[in-house]
C-alpha cells in the first residue's frame, strides 16, 4: 500500500492518541470523518495499523527493574528457546538479531532476586549479558514517512 501525505498524517495523529475520535483526527488533517475511517480501514486491511494497545508503566505496576538481556545460544538451543521465550511473562519485547549474540529481550523484573531467578532459567539456553537501564531516552517514537 502506498501511503500519501494525508495517511501518514493520520498515523501520526493515530501514534500521539489511538483513542481520539475519526471527527477529531480529521480536523487535524483536513478532510472529513467518513474519509479519515475509510483510510483507517484500508491501512488495517493492508496491515499498516497492526493492532491498538494501552502503554503501561511497568514500575507504576509494581516492577522495580527494566533490563536488556541478550542470548548466545548454545549448539541447538535455539529453536526451543524460540518457542519457550513467548511463555515469559517478565519479557515485553524479544528480537532475533545479527552479530554474536542471537537474542535481544527487553524485560521487567520485581528485583534483584527476580532477575537472578530469571537469568537461571535462560543459562540453560545459552550464554547470557544483561544490562540494567536506568532511564528511558525515547519512549514509543512514531513511525515516520519514508
Amino acid at each position: 500500500m502506498k501511503l500519501d501525505e494525508i495517511n501518514w498524517k493520520i498515523l501520526q495523529c493515530i501514534q500521539k492518541n489511538a483513542r481520539q475520535s475519526n471527527v477529531a483526527i480529521a480536523k487535524q488533517v483536513g478532510i472529513t470523518s467518513p474519509a479519515v475511517s475509510e483510510r483507517i480501514k484500508k491501512m488495517e486491511d493492508w496491515g499498516v495499523i497492526s493492532k491498538y494497545i494501552a502503554h503501561i508503566s511497568p514500575y507504576d505496576v509494581g516492577y522495580q527493574l527494566k533490563a536488556i538481556i541478550t542470548l548466545r545460544a548454545f549448539m541447538g538451543k535455539l529453536k526451543p528457546f524460540l518457542s519457550k521465550v513467548k511463555t515469559y511473562q517478565e519479557v515485553l519485547n524479544c528480537y532475533r538479531i545479527t552479530g554474536d549474540e542471537n537474542i535481544v529481550m527487553e524485560v521487567v523484573l520485581r528485583d534483584h532476586k527476580h532477575l537472578e531467578k530469571f537469568i537461571d532459567q535462560l543459562i540453560t539456553y545459552g550464554e547470557t549479558k544483561t544490562q540494567i537501564i536506568l532511564s528511558q531516552v525515547v519512549d514509543n517514537a512514531p513511525v515516520r514517512s519514508v
